[in-house]
């Protein structure tokens, strides 16, 4: 096991606009926008100095799941391979690549040549995937995606970790597989996402880290000692994890026009002293996502939080 936050500190990274467009997230001005405007936000991102730059994963959405999630989800494994291209020192992460969907010699591949190109930059966010119509359209199985992710972890691991690699499982096996360019880095983490009990233990066993599906705020002090808990049971309580957490959506500075309920705005240290608030609970790396009705605002959010409020978490 892998961490890679130091003890105490407190990162922040974000879920890139543009890549991914469902309703439930998705600003107005992103109808339209494209290449230009994903490349935008990289690089401002690998610019101001966050910790990650994350990227989802639906293969197809089909109808009816489409009038909410709508059909624009870039590919995961294309798009972090050319943000590697467009960037310098951020890190680049699927949030969430589904494992279920992919044999695992495919999935360690695609993963350790982005690694290698990137120069050793790669998060492998795994999960276990939701949308059943997706499954059905993939001829995946839906009701075994739980053990198939498990499976999956330890097989990804396996290969990552050796260029030569037999793997004997219930549903893949194979036996002395070479692969390269091998990752620059000598244990690429694996961060688990999903917010269920589940998920919570396939963290503790299988994960270098956890990256909850939403997780409210007043539930994830209970939700981080489960986890510890059930790593601790497992052999692995001195084996470090870093833990993540959604934040509320933000936007740095009084924004003068309807920002919805559920986000943090105003002052930098109000602000700070809220996200702080998480690192007591036990986590170490925040995803947030900044409010905007242009990409102009939204670069703006980047710069102020990134001058303003993050120099304050730790």
């Amino acid at each position: 096991m892998v961490s890679i936050i130091p003890p105490g500190r407190l990162e922040w990274g974000v879920q890139l606009h543009v890549q991914s467009q469902s309703k439930t997230f998705a600003e107005d001005w992103e109808d339209g926008t494209g290449v230009v405007e994903l490349t935008t936000l990289a690089r401002k991102a690998d610019e101001v100095g966050a910790f990650y730059i994350a990227v989802c994963d639906h293969v197809t959405v089909p109808k009816p799941a489409d009038q909410h999630m709508r059909t624009t989800w870039y590919d995961p494994i294309a798009t972090l391979g050319y943000l590697a291209a467009v960037t310098s020192r951020v890190r680049l992460m699927s949030h969430v690549f589904v494992l279920p969907y992919r044999h695992p010699l495919m999935s360690a591949k695609q993963f350790m040549t982005i690694d290698a190109l990137s120069g050793g930059r790669v998060i492998v966010g795994v999960g276990t995937g939701h949308l059943q119509l997706e499954f059905a359209a993939l001829g995946a199985d839906y009701e075994r995606r739980g053990a198939l992710t498990d499976e999956a972890i330890d097989a990804v691991r396996a290969a990552l970790r050796d260029e030569y690699t037999s793997f004997d499982g219930p549903t893949w096996s194979f036996t002395d597989s070479g692969q390269a360019p091998r990752p620059v880095q000598p244990e690429v983490p694996i961060w688990v996402g999903g917010s269920s009990k589940p998920a919570l233990r396939r963290a503790a066993t299988r994960g270098d880290g956890w990256l909850p599906q939403g997780t409210p705020r007043h539930e994830m002090a209970d939700a981080v000692a489960y986890l510890l808990e059930h790593r601790k049971a497992a052999g692995l309580g001195d084996a470090p994890i870093d833990i993540g957490t959604i934040t509320e959506t933000i936007y740095v500075g009084e924004p003068g026009w309807d920002v919805g309920g559920r986000t943090l705005s105003g002052k930098p240290d109000a602000i700070a002293d809220s996200l702080r608030e998480f690192r007591d609970m036990g986590v170490s790396h925040l995803q947030v996502r900044f409010r905007s009705r242009t990409l102009a605002e939204l670069l703006d959010q980047f710069d102020a939080f990134a001058s303003e409020v993050a120099p304050l978490l730790n």
